[in-house]
């Protein structure tokens, strides 16, 4: 297999098989001052590690929350953001050979795997691990140098069967594995009621895969478009949350459960609107034996009576991305059309975008969007 050279050449030109081309990447420099294009030199993979380069990568609400909102990144500004990438491997470190010129998905979170942690099978809280646009450069890019443990291979026939693009799966490492881990983490199976609260983003996914796996599901927004997206894509009830209180949603769930047969207890929740009324809503849901998995984030507090987690037995589950080891089972719901990606999916130019960031922001996207470098 013909390995491509990767030379130190100014301006951040990448020297190919058959072409030349910059490299270039948008970075944050202050937060809400417009990201900056920049030629940049890509660092080469040391051992271990790989060069991709980039076909997309999904715009997340957590990218919103560093650019608007001031959450701290843990790698200090000037940064690339971007947490959801898929890209073709055009260098390799030594070790890393394998992976030369495959296509690949970069987990949105990459444990060391050596450490205790990770040899415990705990990898989501490995105190080494690398988050791009957090602790590296990220994803809104040409390129991104990464460590190759972890790295989710996709095979380009088979996305293609299922009407897929490369950059299309960009949005597997997040949007779909992270509430993929918490429906694991949380035993959702047949016969259970899952309710997903807040159904934009992870939520359409959360929606899906509680219904791969066999539960009945009840999405629950206060946008009409986002549920109007979920009917047809796993969600057997869909409800508005602002045409009803707490008791009232809470008792309209359980006439629900009781007419389609449904247990009246053991709930899981899976609160993915990642603000806080939507947090004090999925809260108020808690029942005997229920599950409650906070799947969104926010930087909002509120205040819960936490003795209602031991009155009802119930638990209460964080989520922090997904370890690697859990991308294959994500991809392959996608491959099978058990997860529908291309109705949730909209690509865009990543010189876009400053544009993009604020119609996300602003609420015109109802599909996620994606950043494509070739868009």
């Amino acid at each position: 297999m013909p390995v491509r050279v990767i030379g130190s050449y100014p301006q951040g030109r990448v020297i190919g098989e058959e072409k030349d081309r910059m490299a270039r990447r948008w970075v944050m420099v202050a937060r809400n001052e417009p990201l900056r294009a920049e030629d940049f030199e890509p660092a080469l993979p040391g051992p271990g590690e790989v060069l991709v380069e980039i076909a997309g990568c999904g715009v997340c609400h957590t990218d919103l929350g560093y650019y608007y909102d001031g959450v701290r990144t843990n790698r200090p500004l000037p940064l690339t953001l971007g947490h959801e990438i898929s890209g073709r491997v055009v260098q390799c470190g030594s070790g890393a050979e394998q992976w030369m010129d495959r296509t690949v998905i970069v987990p949105a979170v990459m444990p060391c795997g050596e450490c205790d942690l990770c040899l415990r099978g705990k990898g989501t809280i490995c105190r080494a691990q690398k988050m791009p646009g957090n602790d590296i450069e990220g994803g809104f890019a040409s390129h991104i140098t990464v460590p190759a443990r972890g790295l989710c291979p996709v095979e380009l026939a088979r996305l293609e069967a299922v009407g897929l693009e490369l950059a299309d799966v960009s949005v597997i490492a997040d949007a779909l594995t992270t509430p993929y881990q918490a429906a694991l983490q949380a035993g959702i199976g047949p016969g259970d009621l899952v309710v997903v609260n807040g159904v934009g983003g992870i939520g359409g996914y959360a929606v899906q895969v509680a219904a791969a796996l066999g539960a009945t599901v009840v999405a629950i927004d206060v946008v009409p478009e986002k549920l109007a997206a979920v009917a047809d894509y796993g969600a057997t009830l869909t409800l508005d949350g602002r045409d009803f209180d707490g008791r009232a949603l809470k008792a309209e769930i359980g006439g629900f459960a009781s007419a389609r047969g449904l247990r009246a207890t053991e709930w899981i929740i899976m609160e993915c609107s990642g603000t806080a009324a939507g947090q004090k809503a999925a809260f108020g849901l808690l029942n005997h034996g229920a599950t409650m998995c906070v799947v969104g984030f926010t930087m909002d507090k509120l205040e819960l009576r936490l003795s209602n987690l031991m009155a009802f037995h119930a638990r209460l589950l964080g989520n922090w991305g997904c370890p690697p080891e859990l991308y294959p089972g994500a991809l392959e719901l996608v491959l099978e059309g058990k997860v529908k990606l291309a109705p949730f999916v909209e690509q865009r130019p990543l010189d876009d975008i400053n544009e993009i960031f604020r119609a996300v922001h602003d609420g015109e996207f109802v599909r996620r969007a994606i950043l494509a470098p070739a868009a």
